[in-house]
């Protein structure tokens, strides 16, 4: 499967947020992080992936000077999540009419890779649902990232966090506008998402009684989509930056990463010789 991805670059942290110290009144995506924009790191790895087609960004325009070996589209921010990733999905549709699915990326996860993408195109191929929404559980996530202080979702058997890369089919993300606009908002919050579910979700959320089988399947009944939670053993996908240290985290961990790349690289080439 070969699909189209919008990535969602539209935030520009306010005073009274914690990153506009590093942001200076711009595009949060646009922060530094070892040595390019945060939102190159999730270009370069649409780039890596077989899985993608366009990339489609919401949020910036061609003077961001990304640079993409692949078509590379530019949608101006429309205000809110929602509204972005809807007329990211009507950018889709116009460069790939027949296209069914839709990857759906933050512009904060700096750490992705293509192989990660590809993994979740080829994962999300095995069952015929609407939403794959990816999850990572809380000892994956604190293996990887030990000090990126995430929050958690409680369940009976886990803890688990959200990914920030999913998939989802282009023909319902019209349906259930006033659903999806409250979950979106309540997004860092599991326990107001779960209010939005339904009271007795909220409450079976917090006294941890739902698996995440169970709740997936309540999820999908009351929003009204065929729904699946896909569990990452990779914490890449999951590791968004919304916090200073967490920044710094990811500045850190990638410039750790282009060291070991240039050595390798340089010992490689001397061998050569």
């Amino acid at each position: 499967m070969k699909l189209n991805a919008i990535v969602l670059a539209g935030g520009i942290p306010q005073p009274n947020d914690s990153l506009y110290a590093y942001s200076k009144g711009d595009s949060k995506a646009l922060i530094d992080v070892a040595g390019k924009p945060m939102v190159q790191w999730v270009v370069d790895a649409l780039n890596e992936s077989k899985s993608v087609d366009n990339i489609i960004v919401i949020g910036l325009s061609q003077k961001s000077g990304l640079q993409s070996a692949k078509p590379i589209h530019f949608v101006s921010n429309q205000g809110r999540m929602l509204a972005n990733i809807i007329v990211g999905s009507e950018k889709s549709l116009e460069l790939k009419p027949n296209s069914e699915h839709l990857l759906v990326v933050s512009a904060d996860i700096p750490a992705l890779r293509g192989d990660m993408v590809d993994w979740l195109v080829k994962t999300a191929q095995q069952t015929d649902d609407e939403l794959y929404y990816g999850v990572c559980p809380r000892e994956v996530m604190e293996a990887r990232y030990p000090s990126s202080n995430r929050t958690y979702t409680k369940l009976k058997e886990m803890e688990l966090c959200g990914a920030d890369v999913n998939l989802v089919r282009i023909s319902v993300i019209k349906e259930h506008l006033d659903t999806w606009e409250a979950l979106i908002g309540n997004r860092k919050s599991p326990l107001r998402q779960a209010g939005v579910i339904g009271l007795d979700t909220l409450f079976q959320l917090a006294t941890r009684q739902f698996t995440l089988e169970a709740l997936v399947e309540r999820a999908s009944q009351r929003i009204g989509i065929k729904g699946r939670a896909i569990v990452w053993d990779k914490a890449e996908p999951c590791m968004d930056v919304d916090k200073p240290h967490q920044l710094e985290l990811m500045r850190d961990d990638l410039a750790s990463q282009l060291k070991k790349t240039a050595k390798a690289s340089k010992e490689k080439s001397t061998k050569r010789k």
